[in-house]
């Protein structure tokens, strides 16, 4: 299934904006306030303010690119090429907006610091993981070992944040790393409220048009699916309804298969807790 160039610009478009919006909430909030994001761009703040007294210093836009260089070479063999190209296009515009925004104090309040510079960047990346890209590193590297390991993506996101506000009390003292906490906590739950981040989600499509949605999903996501009779209430039409579990980065794609061959089809969207049997990962 190819996306149209409308859709594509607007991916675009989106991914940009959820950029400067990162940008935005590190270089007017969180760096000046010393306290740190999650992922790679935590990493990149944590290193860039360990190297600002240093013979050379190194910003947190250069520092997140070069993160997340080695990141795209094996996401690109082993996640995908698509997610992976728009991930790292996001990459690239967030240390683009990170060099040519000023880093400036709006606030001497650490705690509004925290929570609006989490609430602004959890914007950033809702949307642009609602339009089927990331913000890079943490996302990819969590995903292989996911696969490799057979372990919950949330377990490696735990362990790496974890660290980040571990490393921010040891090095800047446990307020720091408090006000951190807080900020995680803010992002996740806006995050939450854009675009889900459960790791798997189990989608119930209810539609006249089986055997063409079967066959889009299968062009585009390798998930197995589970199709069930059914009939309308009301209308007392047959229908079939399709069941398919997919992970939070496939929902773009499922979202705009059904607009594209069902766009009438009813779709239930559900989290999923746990699974057992057989669900695709790679070795």
């Amino acid at each position: 299934m190819n996306y149209s160039p409308l859709q594509e610009l607007k991916k675009i478009i989106v991914i940009v904006f959820g950029a400067a919006l990162n940008a935005v909430a590190l270089n007017l909030f969180l760096i000046p306030a010393k306290v740190y994001a999650s992922g790679f761009t935590g990493v990149a703040q944590l290193v860039s303010s360990l190297l600002v007294h240093s013979p050379v210093p190194i910003s947190t836009g250069v520092l997140l690119f070069v993160l997340n260089v080695p990141v795209a070479v094996i996401g690109w063999m082993k996640v995908g090429k698509s997610f992976t190209i728009y991930s790292f296009f996001c990459v690239f515009m967030m240390s683009f907006f990170l060099e040519i925004i000023p880093v400036a104090e709006i606030s001497e309040d650490i705690l509004l610091n925290a929570v609006f510079g989490g609430v602004i960047a959890a914007v950033g990346v809702g949307f642009t993981l609602k339009y089927g890209a990331s913000t890079g590193g943490l996302d990819i590297v969590a995903m292989i070992l996911s696969r490799k390991h057979n372990r919950p993506i949330g377990t490696y996101f735990l362990i790496l944040n974890g660290s980040i506000i571990l490393a921010a009390g040891l090095l800047f003292g446990w307020e720091k790393a408090l006000y951190t906490l807080v900020t995680l906590y803010v992002s996740t739950r806006i995050i939450d409220a854009i675009h889900t981040r459960h790791e798997k989600l189990t989608a119930m499509i209810v539609t006249k048009k089986g055997s063409e949605l079967k066959e889009a999903i299968h062009s585009k996501l390798v998930r197995g699916i589970t199709i069930v009779p059914a009939k309308g209430a009301f209308s007392n039409e047959n229908k079939e309804m399709l069941i398919i579990v997919v992970t939070r980065y496939e929902l773009y794609d499922l979202e705009n298969i059904l607009k594209e061959v069902d766009p009438n089809a009813f779709t239930n969207i559900v989290n999923t807790t746990g699974i057992f049997g057989l669900f695709r990962r790679d070795d």
